[in-house]
């Protein structure tokens, strides 16, 4: 039903009913008889199979019909090409009222759980189905504990609070995905080994490279949108996980105790485990030791796949992207300091930049959080505008103000959390706001600088942002008086409506002068302030504005 309801989001449930029978028909006549004709297609083939067999495919889903004359894989990538994320033609999940819902769940929970089912899959087409399947059964649960209380609306309400909000997760997922196809497997499995490593610090490398490699192909059909392998994979690696507790964790026993639907999302959202005492040291094993160089030429990967290893355990308060970094700045120093007759001391250096990146990154991370709380969070956004409109002037005006919005709610999730959380948080997060923004660099260009940091590198690719100048070679646009065609609604509007017309009147007088100064965009603040005070205390407001 799922994966029915995410490619064909327009259907009715009974409509999709009838496609979700077939396919549980042909799975019960191969387990019958494995060599029966249909039963060696590949699942997806026959889940796009049924779909193009629908009749009027075309009258509800116009140019999708086209991708049924394609082949397999390009016709899989052409129907995902249709998905369409948050559709407004499907209304979020309505459940039955009070007086109603228990009765309908005791007599037709499978119908019931199966709207709900539905619902999510059309309103979410990336959500993994292992994620829809986890939150019907958190759902479930609401209506099993709440169905014997005396108001079962308000128990509902309470419960559905504490379940996990299927669009964060989504927006996690999606971004994933993304990683996977613009930078490749080795990068995808680098930030994952990195996580892992942070997440389950007692396991040894061959157990978190032997998850690794299963994860990997986990996200790889889920992101082609393969729903059912995906969930099949994935509940074998939780039991895998489960019946090695004492390997992995010590935070996942609750996780394990749970139905196998239940487990994976859990243990996703389960703690890090507490980090080992007897970790060796970093500095011995990597820079002192006289067979650094005979290791890494052994083999490369294996030996920076070792290094991330260690310092993930060691440093669960870094944030992936930062330990991707150390581990690229250190093979740069290996491919260096081992053709040099003596490499120890050339890794001395090494040690000294390295040491000194992640300062700087804990510092910036210091630095705007102490801005944000000083400050508070509408002086915070107006520097991102600023900073970001001298970067990237050619963008639209709302989608600025979109990107700072969502940087400043980073910002403010993020800085109230203790310190050692701070940085994965912070920049994990801006991490998937970039990811949307080379989005949509790769149909509507920017500019050079904005695509350069897109593309080179996944770990560098938030410094690289931070670090982006004005772009020099951006040319304004002719100077449009009506921009500054103030009237009486500047006085009378409501105050949140007010600061977002003097945010736009920022971002608009920056691209038409990127190059102004911190000091002459303040001086204009104020004088833009002044003129406000001034004229809304005077009889004739739009003669005042007209004048100042």
């Amino acid at each position: 039903m799922i994966t029915f309801a995410q490619y064909l989001q327009r259907c009715s449930y009974e409509g999709l009913s009838k496609l979700v029978k077939d396919v549980v028909d042909l799975a019960q006549k191969c387990v019958a008889n494995e060599d029966a004709p249909e039963c060696g297609k590949s699942l997806p083939s026959i889940f796009l199979d049924e779909i193009c067999q629908v009749e009027k495919l075309r009258d509800s889903y116009g140019a999708m019909a086209d991708c049924c004359g394609k082949a397999d894989p390009e016709r899989n990538e052409c129907f995902l090409s249709f998905k369409v994320p948050q559709p407004d033609f499907v209304q979020p999940y309505q459940r039955p009222a009070s007086d109603v819902i228990c009765k309908e769940y005791q007599d037709n929970r499978v119908a019931l759980l199966g709207h709900f089912i539905y619902t999510v899959a059309r309103r979410d087409p990336f959500l993994y189905a292992p994620t829809i399947l986890s939150l019907a059964a958190d759902y479930e649960h609401a209506l099993q504990s709440c169905c014997g209380e005396s108001d079962v609306g308000a128990c509902l309400d309470e419960k559905v609070q504490h379940i996990f909000h299927p669009k964060k997760v989504s927006v996690k997922q999606q971004y994933s995905c993304g990683i996977l196809k613009k930078f490749g497997e080795r990068t995808f499995k680098a930030n994952k080994l990195v996580i892992l490593s942070q997440k389950y610090p007692k396991a040894p490398l061959s157990e978190i490279l032997k998850i690794l490699r299963d994860i990997k192909g986990i996200y790889k059909e889920c992101c082609e949108g393969d729903m059912v392998e995906c969930m099949d994979d994935r509940a074998e690696l939780v039991t895998y996980m489960c019946s090695k507790q004492d390997v992995f964790s010590s935070k996942i026993k609750a996780c394990c105790e749970k139905p196998v639907v239940e487990r994976s999302q859990c243990i996703i959202e389960a703690d890090f485990d507490d980090r080992p005492e007897d970790l060796p040291s970093l500095v011995e094993k990597y820079v002192q030791d006289k067979e650094v160089c005979k290791r890494y030429e052994a083999g490369h990967d294996e030996f920076l796949s070792e290094f991330i290893y260690d310092h993930g355990r060691r440093y669960p308060e870094f944030s992936s992207q930062l330990i991707l970094r150390i581990a690229k700045g250190y093979e740069t120093f290996l491919d260096k300091c081992c053709k040099t007759d003596d490499p120890t001391e050339c890794f001395r250096n090494a040690v000294e930049e390295l040491n000194k990146h992640m300062q700087e990154t804990q510092d910036v991370v210091k630095t705007n959080c102490e801005f944000l709380t000083t400050n508070g969070e509408a002086e915070f956004l107006k520097v991102l505008l600023v900073r970001y409109t001298k970067k990237m002037p050619q963008v639209s005006t709302d989608t600025l103000l979109e990107i700072g919005k969502k940087m400043t709610a980073v910002g403010t999730k993020c800085c109230k959390l203790p310190e050692d959380k701070r940085l994965p948080c912070s920049e994990g997060y801006l991490s998937i706001v970039i990811q949307d923004m080379c989005k949509r660099q790769e149909t509507t260009p920017i500019n050079d600088n904005v695509s350069h940091c897109c593309s080179d590198s996944y770990a560098y690719r938030r410094p690289c942002f931070s670090t982006m100048g004005v772009d020099t070679k951006y040319v304004p646009p002719a100077f449009d008086p009506e921009m500054f065609n103030f009237d009486e609604k500047l006085c009378t509007a409501p105050p949140a409506e007010r600061e977002l017309g003097q945010m736009k009147l920022l971002v608009n007088l920056i691209k038409r002068k990127p190059q102004m100064t911190e000091e002459q965009i303040k001086t204009i603040s104020d004088g833009f302030t002044a003129m406000v005070d001034k004229c809304c205390k005077q009889s004739d407001i739009e003669t005042c504005f007209g004048e100042e």
